[in-house]
């Protein structure tokens, strides 16, 4: 028998203690409390009553955060977000139905990916990396195309960091009689989304984003009337929004094993994100972040792809340095030995990354990031942290286009 003579290596051996790891500037995983983390050191029976009144506490916390009431119900779905949207999408949109798709990054393209697969019909308005759908457009869309049914939208688009103007879009597509879809990924929890403004057909989030949870279900906000139409519309068994809604009414259990650790460290999230002023409280803090963040990085000399007026309190996209001497994985490794973690950029035309403002994250944190980034410019011998000219003139060309 030939042995295999190489050494045996342990990637967790060199990890710091908790408590000293990187903070992670990213869109989600985000960096968690002590306290959330704390709760997942028990171990949980899924079919026990203890953790079916957790499910449920959790489910009437997340309707109240939406104001939904007695007209909305939550169905979480194991799974990262995408299961969820997947699910969302094939549930709500019945086979026979039409999505207009609102696209500026890579999640309105995957939502589109995503009714490929399914087969459902669709049509997209494609805005490019730097700028939203106008209420104007949709509305002529939705004039033109009778049999357009439902619209489908990314509350925050993070591969740039676009906010989009959900209030404006939803305005319209109320007035013109049709159904809303949200993906609020990486927006709910955070930025203001009450049923009485946005009267949505669904809203689609994730445990590890704004209510700062950790990775292993999302879950779904619906009018129930929707959730009772959606009988029969999936193409999966494990993605059957109805399903799960449905065994969950009859049983409180989740249909098939859940990530129990999860859910009972986002019940303790929840509660966190309650004590610290709810939504109001949770935007302050992150958008005192952004301002933090990008007020420095402009002093050395960054820029932001998007405009002001699009800027998000999520996550923000800086162009890659022009100077030859940058290169995004040194930079990234330098960042990383400082005590942050950033993440690439997702964007179709120009070099990019990105820098997150949400999670355990604030002020002194974001004021460490920028130490950091100064330090690995230097390091590598980047004097000039500016764009190449031509991404700064495809940025001015794009606004342009959109005030004509």
């Amino acid at each position: 028998m030939t042995q295999n003579n190489q050494a045996t290596t342990n990637p967790l051996a060199n990890l710091k203690p908790i408590g000293e790891e990187p903070f992670l500037l990213t869109p989600g995983p985000l960096t968690t409390s002590m306290r959330t983390k704390e709760a997942m050191l028990r171990d949980w029976g899924s079919w026990d009553g203890d953790f079916k009144a957790v499910t449920a506490d959790i489910c009437r916390r997340l309707v109240d955060m939406c104001e939904g009431g007695d007209e909305y119900d939550c169905v979480p779905m194991q799974g990262s977000g995408s299961f969820s949207v997947e699910a969302a999408l094939a549930s709500f949109i019945p086979r026979d139905g039409k999505a207009l798709v609102l696209m500026n990054g890579a999640y309105g393209q995957r939502a589109v990916k995503t009714l490929d697969y399914l087969g459902r019909s669709y049509v997209k308005l494609d805005k490019g990396d730097y700028l939203p759908a106008m209420p104007s457009e949709v509305a002529q869309i939705l004039d033109n195309d009778a049999d357009i049914t439902h619209v489908v939208i990314v509350h925050c688009e993070t591969s740039s960091g676009i906010l989009n103007p959900l209030q404006a879009i939803s305005d319209v597509v109320m007035a013109k009689g049709r159904k809303l879809i949200v993906d609020s990924m990486s927006a709910f929890g955070a930025v203001h989304l009450s049923v009485k403004d946005i009267p949505f057909e669904c809203m689609v989030s994730s445990a590890n984003k704004c209510i700062e949870g950790v990775p292993g279900f999302g879950f779904i906000l619906a009018k129930k009337s929707a959730l009772e139409a959606a009988k029969g519309n999936s193409h999966s068994l494990c993605l059957d929004v109805h399903d799960q809604w449905a065994a969950m009414k009859k049983t409180g259990q989740w249909r098939f094993t859940p990530p129990t650790h999860t859910v009972v460290a986002f019940l303790e999230a929840l509660l966190q994100h309650e004590e610290a002023g709810g939504v109001p409280g949770r935007f302050a803090r992150y958008d005192n972040n952004r301002q933090v963040l990008i007020s420095g990085m402009r002093e050395l000399g960054f820029e932001t792809l998007l405009e002001d007026r699009w800027l998000s309190p999520i996550i923000t996209t800086f162009f890659c340095p022009a100077d030859t001497n940058f290169d995004f994985q040194t930079f990234y490794d330098e960042i990383k030995e400082r005590g942050y973690i950033i993440y690439p950029g997702k964007l179709t035309v120009v070099d990019s990354f990105r820098v997150g403002c949400i999670g355990q994250l604030d002020a002194d944190n974001m004021r460490g990031v920028l130490s950091a980034i100064k330090g690995a410019c230097e390091k590598m011998g980047v004097s000039d942290c500016s764009p190449p000219p031509a991404a700064l003139e495809q940025r001015k060309l794009q606004n342009q286009l959109a005030a004509e």
